[in-house]
């Protein structure tokens, strides 16, 4: 019989003892800390917030600050007048509607940390704010021009990348009723579409899932979330969270959340 000395019979047993005991509260991950911004016209704001917040934290290790305020497309949300209005955040998911906003300076300034990396997530007619500003950064950080979108009907999303983490778990094809589809006017040269839709009235398709690089910052992208009907859909918070993940690096290739990153902190 192999009899193994006694000191290193003990420095096993010590081993054991620190890999199987749970983690320190100190020793856990961190939530990350995201801060959602939303408002602006056309959209059922007050409910979004808490259908995106919630919906998202109980998928995964989220908490959130929110930022919601404003009512038309003119208007300049208060945080953003801050130089340093990202510090302290990990991640921004943008679901607001502010069209008119001309100011390149102001545009900018939201932009800028997102370009040194802060990863963005962007949700519908985020895709259409500061349309009417000259300046192609808040285009470029989306990863598409985009200026108008069809008339509201049922879409039926087809994947194209199953293979993307984003993407597991999402249907070859989902019926999402009572949707836009905002019309692709340009994608920009990091733009990697991962679902599409066909839309009735320009005769193509157009790209309504996808992920973008934006100097240094990751960033998810989806036009699709015109109603609460689609953003309360299990299909629509799965596929957020993940994108949310993926732009904080926090997405297994599988489509789970990292360890410590997964609902409750598993």
């Amino acid at each position: 019989m192999l009899t193994l000395p006694l000191r290193f019979l003990s420095i096993l047993t010590v081993l054991l003892a620190v890999l199987s005991a749970p983690l320190r509260a100190e020793d856990k991950p961190k939530p990350i800390h995201a801060l959602m911004v939303c408002g602006g016209c056309c959209h059922d704001y007050e409910n979004q917030k808490k259908i995106l917040s919630e919906g998202i934290s109980k998928r995964a290790n989220v908490e959130w600050t929110i930022v919601c305020e404003g009512t038309d497309r003119e208007h300049r949300v208060s945080i953003y007048e801050n130089p340093d209005w990202a510090t302290g955040y990990d991640v921004v998911l943008h679901n607001e509607c502010f069209g008119f906003v001309k100011d390149n300076e102001f545009v900018e300034r939201i932009t800028k940390p997102h370009f040194a990396g802060l990863p963005a997530v962007v949700v519908h007619c985020s895709t259409h704010s500061y349309r009417m500003a000259s300046t192609d950064e808040w285009r470029q950080l989306i990863g598409q021009s985009s200026f108008s979108h069809e008339t509201k009907r049922d879409l039926d999303v087809k994947l194209l990348k199953p293979e993307h983490p984003v993407m597991k778990g999402f249907p070859a094809e989902w019926h999402d009723p009572g949707d836009e589809l905002y019309k692709n006017e340009k994608l920009w040269p990091n733009f990697v579409p991962l679902a599409q839709a066909y839309g009735v009235d320009t005769k193509k398709d157009h790209v309504c899932i996808w992920v973008n690089t934006y100097g240094e910052g990751k960033v998810f992208g989806t036009t699709l979330g015109h109603s609460n009907e689609t953003m309360e859909s299990d299909v629509y918070l799965d596929l957020v969270t993940r994108g949310l993940l993926w732009a904080c690096d926090k997405l297994n290739d599988d489509g789970t959340p990292k360890a410590g990153y997964g609902p409750g902190g598993k």
